[in-house]
């Protein structure tokens, strides 16, 4: 039998010391997983003064969440997290005491193997996708045993009970939201930042960010017709060619569209912590896949999640069952309108009328999103709940 050819050895500052957490990060075209495991990343390295190590295969997509990452060089330091490449070839790197295998993206297998050599192994994590099935919680934290060697991996459900893995929630973050929403300065200086003045008084500002829909030109028809000034802000994405349909040209960052009572403007793409600002700033934020979902409900503002579409329609299954918790205490009329708006909006298949009776909710959803955020933060969150586990582990 042929033997594997030996890997090349890491350059020297990456095997300077073993670090603390390596974690693992396929990108796909969405940057939903990387977008997740950045944010990690950052919290471990900046709250708990661990040494991180960030393997990522994808760093010219990562750039875009990461203006300060050089996506050719293969080796770097930033803001603190050591990123790595991960290559086809991997380098003969040391394991680090913790690894975090995120949303099953298979780690190489001559990294697995140097993890069975370490004494003692690794503390080996799978941190799966969220949802709010029911399964969830009796899934959470079971172990895995490799079946050749002796290492076990554990997976890892975030969720929104204390009996799953929790959300991620940086420490400081209700309290800088907090902070912006008391100074208009901050307020403006967001605005600055991409380029436009901030909407008339009056306005309901809506922030859009989605998968392709087919329902989004209906909904931009809708809001044209509105009784009340509506300001949509686009963050550059897979939205963008519905809305050059809408607008009848191309269209790019800082361009806008007014059609009858609606304001479109086109933002750049939008670093996270300004990403986050705009969702505090906005009336209604439209959200997809897993990362942006959850900062819009730290928002506290009412939400409208467009779920990843999966084969023989799995996600709907997800999405009817975080409806069922996040309506459970809302009034049977609210509850009705908003669980309608959502499927259709994930159906692509919007209607005046849904957009008419979700708009009359928006002051009950406002409400009831702000004492949403309010329970969830009485719970620990997924990196304090993730070092814990670990730290069980070891």
């Amino acid at each position: 039998m042929l033997s594997r050819p030996p890997a090349p050895p890491m350059q020297p500052m990456a095997m300077a010391s073993r670090p603390d957490w390596d974690i693992f990060c396929k990108v796909i075209d969405n940057l939903g997983d990387i977008g997740v495991c950045w944010r990690l990343a950052r919290q471990l390295a900046g709250e708990h003064g661990l040494r991180v190590r960030l393997w990522v295969d994808d760093l010219e997509s990562f750039s875009l969440l990461c203006p300060q990452l050089d996506p050719l060089r293969s080796l770097q330091r930033v803001l603190g997290i050591e990123v790595c490449r991960w290559a086809t070839l991997f380098p003969a790197a040391c394991p680090a005491r913790v690894v975090l295998e995120t949303f099953a993206c298979r780690l190489p297998v001559s990294f697995v193997e140097r993890m069975a050599q370490q004494s003692p192994s690794p503390a080996w994590i799978n941190l799966d996708y969220l949802s709010a099935e029911d399964w969830v919680s009796s899934w959470h934290a079971l172990p895995s045993p490799h079946p050749q060697l002796p290492l076990i991996k554990y997976f890892f459900f975030p969720g929104f009970s204390a009996d799953t893995g929790g959300l991620l929630r940086e420490q400081d973050l209700l309290a800088r939201r907090a902070h912006v929403a008391a100074n208009t300065e901050l307020q403006i200086g967001v605005w600055d930042e991409v380029g436009f003045a901030p909407p008339p008084v009056g306005t309901l500002l809506i922030s859009l960010f989605a998968y392709e829909n087919p329902a989004i030109g209906d909904l931009l028809h809708a809001w044209e017709s509105s009784d009340t000034p509506i300001c949509c802000v686009v963050p550059l994405s897979r939205t963008l060619a519905a809305i050059e349909a809408f607008a009848g040209n191309r269209l790019g960052a800082g361009d806008s569209v007014c059609r009858g009572a609606l304001d479109i403007r086109i933002l750049p793409f939008l670093e996270q912590s300004r990403y986050d600002q705009l969702l505090w700033l906005c009336d209604l934020n439209f959200v997809r896949g897993e990362d942006s979902f959850v900062r819009a409900q730290w928002a506290a503002r009412p939400l409208v999640w467009h779920i990843y579409p999966q084969e023989n329609a799995a996600h709907r299954v997800k999405l009817d069952a975080f409806l069922a918790l996040y309506c459970a205490d809302l009034p049977t009329t609210s509850s009705a309108v908003l669980r309608e708006f959502w499927q259709a909006w994930n159906l692509g298949r919007i209607t005046i009328e849904h957009w008419r009776n979700f708009a009359q909710s928006i002051d009950r959803q406002r409400t009831h999103a702000q004492r949403w955020a309010e329970r969830l933060a009485r719970q620990d969150d997924l990196c304090t709940r993730l070092l814990c586990f670990s730290r069980s582990l070891l």
